[in-house]
């Protein structure tokens, strides 16, 4: 006997691809109403069950500490970490699980265990490796202001070229960096290889180097760089609003194509772009501003504005 509830919002945007199925027409649209505790066929109002039970925890909590401190579970698994954040560590302080401090016949015994699980956790020098190369990830990451699917990103490709390949020969550093670099272009976040050499003090050169060389050995498909991931930033640089950007990425669309995009840096086409959108909207930003946000040279932005020029014809209606 069909029932239609009442009084439910249903989302619109419902996927065909469903596993649970109506019963009563077929349909595949099966919402969860969580008020009520019940599945709903959106096509015809069929309740498919009453009781649905709960994943959650039993406990509830009424602010961020009380979760923290009634959670029963860690932090989940990710690649940034050397052991993928399964460990156990032992608390440096000598107390017990009630706060108190532990007779000093035991001490000496948890030392030794605290001795022992350290170096437990770097057995093999391949551990070794990935804990001094993640942790160097990780703060060149946070660095940058990386988000953390770009981070587990890079950590995944270093953990392929250690295994298929290894860093013999190879500097970790380096290596590591080039993933990063190889993370952001596969994420379409503008990072130049200068920001990441900046950042990690290393010689852009050896990045370089390491960047071809894994991408020769994992034979990774990556985005080539364009112009456009790189207009936002210089937007929210340069303090200048909405339509400018919009109108930039205009003027690179064109550019790309009556391709003078190619064999030219992404990041002094949008700069040049960004300079002309600026001079047309009347919010100019001089050269030597959009040269320090974009950080090239301003001879380079001259040129590209120079080729921009002899290349497109701009008309300004008004």
């Amino acid at each position: 006997m069909a029932r239609v509830t009442e009084k439910i919002e249903l989302p619109s945007n419902i996927a065909d691809d469903n596993p649970i199925a109506c019963p009563e027409c077929g349909s595949r649209k099966v919402v969860r109403d969580s008020e009520r505790s019940e599945l709903v066929c959106r096509a015809c109002g069929f309740v498919i069950t009453d009781w649905i039970p709960n994943q959650g925890p039993e406990w509830r909590a009424f602010n961020p500490e009380q979760r923290l401190k009634r959670s029963r579970v860690g932090m989940p698994e990710t690649l940034s970490i050397h052991d993928k954040g399964l460990t156990t560590t032992i608390d440096w302080r000598n107390r017990d699980s009630t706060g108190r401090m532990l007779p000093n016949t035991q001490r000496f015994q948890i030392y030794r265990m605290r001795r022992l699980q350290r170096k437990a956790r770097f057995s093999s020098t391949v551990e070794r490796n990935l804990a001094r190369a993640l942790g160097e990830l990780n703060t060149v990451a946070s660095r940058l202001n990386l988000p953390r699917t770009t981070v587990e990103q890079a950590s995944a490709i270093y953990r392929r070229i250690l295994k298929n390949a290894g860093t013999r020969g190879r500097s970790i550093s380096g290596c590591v960096i080039a993933c990063l670099y190889m993370a952001c272009r596969q994420s379409k976040i503008s990072r130049s290889l200068d920001e990441l050499a900046v950042a990690s003090s290393i010689n852009k050169k050896e990045i370089g180097r390491c960047y071809r060389w894994i991408y020769e050995k994992l034979d990774m498909r990556i985005p080539i760089s364009n112009a456009d991931t790189y207009i936002s930033r210089l937007a929210n640089r340069l303090d200048l609003p909405m339509p400018i950007e919009t109108l930039a990425y205009r003027i690179v669309r064109v550019l790309r194509q009556v391709r003078l995009t190619s064999g030219r840096s992404p990041i002094s086409i949008a700069a040049a772009s960004m300079y002309v959108a600026s001079t047309i909207a009347g919010k100019k930003r001089t050269q030597g501003d959009i040269s320090n946000a974009a950080n090239v040279t301003e001879v380079t932005i001259r040129n590209r504005y120079k080729e921009l020029l002899n290349s497109v014809e701009i008309v300004v209606r008004l």
